[in-house]
């Protein structure tokens, strides 16, 4: 459904900007303006003015996937918005909103989304346009929990996508990289509250992590194995619904004291550990919301594989450990369920992804990210819409089966191309 803009006589004025960046900072995007609306109609005018513009989220992406050569907008200034729906068992957000934001309204209503990113931090819209994601045998990338969506059209018209009224165009619509328009809000399934614990396994060897990949991966609600790719082990982060049955693999031996999984960074920014029983916003993310998430100095890169493909992943890359470890913070391994969405890296495969903390040290990183592609490419692996890659969007957007019928909903929805950008369009080459 489109609802078009109501004619209005005034005129957006914006003045110069420092430079913008991402959130890491190896980024500086090459907008002419940045805009912060105070509103859904003050954007509408925006774009609809606009020559060209994107969306810019919490800046958690390490490559271009968001610039814009026209106008940025950034959405954490529309009003917030968290109307539960009981009967639909839906919240409605405001797009710009943080995961933590959306996760204290959600529980303090009595209910809980399925899953959640390590970071808390980052905003939904964003979140979901490039298919980022938890971690979980049964769980899904964020986006598939989407039920509606809310975006505004080239011409400042308001357009609306349901899961239940557009099942030929919805699965292209909520990853679509910014492609088709600017998203308002969102709607999301929930359920009932839950409680969680959380314990770390040390010292787990990677090859039983590889031979019974299964077991450990299935041992809890939520698992995440970090290593270095160098040592011969892993620690193990097991995050247990308590409503479900936990599964019996134990390895490794129990920390004795709570741990960052950045190696070195105080375990004061990460969520409560030691088995202690809390609220599922307060398990299922790696690191606190209140507190400077992660490393910081930073580079980050992913891969989706094949979930058949882990033991030979493990392999590669522990042949190329020597190399890789050196320029890491951090490198760890999750699970995430197959979805239907055209553009997720999971589309149509349950998957393992391998994720990668560089040091920000990008001339040092590249030839070893190389080295890592050159191991996981073979196995299937698509990289991450929103981290660092050396492979071509164009190759990276071959790998889709449904590209082509995203490429031809983009043309639909945005025939002069006004959201696009380099990157989206080298998106739109490949299909």
């Amino acid at each position: 459904m489109r609802r078009a803009l109501p004619p209005t006589i005034g005129v957006f004025m914006s003045t110069p900007h420092p430079p913008v960046t991402n959130w890491a900072g190896n980024v500086t995007f090459g907008c002419a303006r940045v805009h912060r609306p105070a509103s859904v109609d003050e954007l509408r005018r925006i774009v609809r003015d606009s020559a060209g513009i994107r969306a810019l989220g919490s800046g958690h992406s390490f490559n271009l996937v968001a610039d814009s050569a026209h106008d940025l907008v950034r959405l954490d200034g529309l009003p917030p918005l968290a109307e539960i729906d009981p009967a639909s068992s839906t919240v409605t957000v405001a797009a710009g909103m943080t995961y933590a934001e959306v996760a204290r309204a959600v529980h303090q209503a009595g209910f809980a989304l399925a899953n959640l990113a390590s970071l808390p931090h980052i905003s939904v819209a964003g979140s979901c346009a490039t298919a980022t994601h938890g971690s979980g045998d049964t769980q899904r990338c964020l986006a598939a929990s989407v039920t509606a969506l809310q975006l505004v059209g080239a011409e400042g018209d308001l357009v609306e996508l349901r899961r239940d009224t557009d099942p030929q165009t919805f699965p292209g619509a909520v990853v679509a990289l910014g492609a088709l328009g600017v998203v308002t809000r969102l709607s999301l399934d929930i359920e009932p509250a839950y409680e969680m614990t959380q314990r770390v396994l040390v010292d787990v060897p990677l090859d039983e992590i590889a031979e019974r990949f299964d077991d450990v991966f299935g041992a809890a609600s939520s698992v995440s194995a970090f290593t270095d790719w160098r040592a011969d082990t892993a620690d193990v982060w097991l995050k247990h619904r308590t409503d479900r049955p936990a599964g019996s693999w134990s390895g490794g031996r129990p920390a004795r004291e709570p741990k960052n999984p950045v190696p070195g960074m105080p375990p004061e920014s990460s969520t409560e550990q030691m088995g202690a029983v809390g609220p599922w916003h307060e398990r299922l993310p790696h690191f606190r919301p209140d507190l400077t998430p992660s490393a910081g100095d930073e580079l980050q890169s992913e891969f989706y594989l094949p979930r058949e493909a882990a033991p030979a992943a493990f392999a590669a890359l522990r042949e190329i450990g020597h190399r890789v470890a050196p320029l890491l913070h951090i490198a760890e391994v999750r699970t995430v369920c197959a979805d239907d969405l055209w553009l997720s890296p999971a589309y149509g495969r349950d998957s393992v992804t391998f994720h990668f903390t560089w040091r920000k040290e990008p001339e040092a990183v590249l030839p070893v990210l190389a080295a890592v592609e050159e191991c996981l490419l073979p196995l299937g692996a698509r990289p991450h819409w929103g981290k660092l890659t050396t492979v071509p969007t164009a190759k990276a957007a071959a790998g889709y089966e449904r590209a082509g019928d995203f490429a031809r909903l983009v043309r639909t929805f945005d025939p002069a191309g006004k959201f696009r950008n380099p990157f989206t369009e080298a998106v739109l080459s490949g299909a």
